[in-house]
């Protein structure tokens, strides 16, 4: 009898064990979520196996990045150009050269402008910030001032002290980065060597690349999978492509407004702009710095009214004309997750964190709506539809938004 009771007792220990673990999608999630964290922890142990790689990487990155942005930029006119009967070679013929046809009139005409320019702006940076500190300092020393911080702070001299001691530590910084800068010089001219060669191949192969990825893939997988990669692909080309064109309006603009109100530098300051401006919301006003500093250095009070205009009027147009016909709901995301996510990967990875911050951050929101989607599927927790909250209403011009998105992923 009492080995009867023990037989029951294991039995029934054993059914619960089955159950509520064995049985349970929910606690199977959680252990393959434990098994993925652990395989992260000993990847450092193992890291001399992906060595190799990154010496690949340390050589060849740069190079692929770089033909991948122009990949995404210029496939769309190949593929258009194939709807016109024009063989994808011919095609890529006619875009590298025009492509060298441009770079050569840039060579022989902008070229010489920018690099007397720069030269010239890198000569006299240093200079012209000493005397802008100056200014601030004199400012912040007058009569009227000095007696308002003396009332704010009690101390006089601490605000422009704490003024003249950031401004030399942004000097410091300043020269650094230039050292830098020259120091990938020779990493640069490899990779703009190599992107051509990469490139061409990318154009007249890349649009095969998903059929011979899906040949790796479980064939039950494959349908997802191929929506996920379609997804992502969607966000980096669309991303890419906003961000280039919108960049490239903003330099052009700065450097014709530069022109026509006569500051110094106008050609180098625009295309510094264009360049900053894919930074999203900080860029443009990172750029204004050195532009103001020279406006009130090298010119007057007047010229820095004229620059505000400029800047202005590109804003108006950047936000209202430019960024809505180029751009559009590229990502739909929240100003405030732009602004963490910048800060968060500017921390972590420094420049090139804050540029590829955004698109990395869009490919694993697509990635984790998916892993979420599969949890919800697999674990049949989430088949009741019931929210007790009440629900956001949606605006039609968001509605829009929503289904244009659904339309290009079909």
């Amino acid at each position: 009898m009492e080995q009867d009771k023990n037989k029951n007792a294991l039995s029934h220990a054993a059914s619960w064990f089955v159950k509520w673990v064995l049985n349970n999608k929910a606690v199977s999630v959680l252990v393959i979520i434990l098994l993925i964290l652990l395989n992260l922890l000993l990847l450092p142990k193992v890291s001399y196996v992906f060595q190799p790689l990154f010496a690949f990487f340390d050589v060849m990155g740069l190079p692929l990045i770089m033909a991948g942005v122009l990949y995404y930029l210029l496939n769309p006119l190949i593929d258009w150009m194939e709807t016109k009967n024009i063989k994808r070679i011919g095609g890529i013929s006619i875009v590298f050269v025009v492509i060298i046809g441009l770079l050569a009139w840039g060579i022989a005409t902008l070229i010489p402008i920018i690099r007397e320019q720069t030269l010239g702006l890198l000569e006299n940076w240093q200079d012209y910030l000493a005397s802008f500190i100056s200014q601030i300092d004199s400012f912040f020393q007058s009569d009227i001032l000095s007696q308002l911080q003396t009332q704010l702070t009690g101390n006089g001299d601490s605000l422009s002290t704490s003024i003249t001691e950031q401004a030399d530590d942004v000097v410091g910084t300043t020269v650094t980065g230039i050292g830098s800068v020259f120091g990938i010089l020779s990493t640069t001219v490899l990779a703009v060597i190599t992107t051509p060669f990469i490139l061409f191949y990318l154009l007249k192969d890349g649009h095969h690349l998903p059929y011979h990825i899906m040949k790796l893939v479980p064939s039950k997988m494959r349908e997802h999978t191929y929506v996920l990669l379609r997804e992502m692909n969607l966000q980096i080309s669309q991303y890419i492509r906003g961000q280039l064109i919108v960049a490239f309006f903003v330099g052009l603009m700065f450097w014709i407004g530069l022109s026509i109100v006569g500051l110094e530098y106008a050609l180098t300051l625009g295309i510094l702009a264009g360049a900053l401006n894919l930074i999203p919301f900080l860029g443009t006003f990172i750029a204004l710095l050195p532009i103001v500093i020279i406006a009130l250095v090298v010119h007057s009070p007047i010229m820095l009214v004229k620059v505000l205009i400029v800047f202005f009027i590109e804003q108006t147009l950047e936000g209202r004309v430019i960024q809505p016909l180029i751009l559009g709901s590229n990502l739909s995301i929240h100003p405030v997750t732009i602004i963490a996510v910048l800060l968060t990967a500017g921390n972590l990875f420094g420049i090139p964190g804050v540029i590829l911050g955004i698109p990395a951050y869009a490919v694993s929101k697509v990635i984790l709506a998916h892993l979420f989607n599969w949890y919800q599927t697999y674990t049949g927790l989430y088949d009741d539809q019931y929210n007790p909250a009440p629900k956001p209403l949606i605006s039609e011009k968001k509605r829009k938004k929503q289904l244009s998105l659904k339309k290009k992923l079909r």
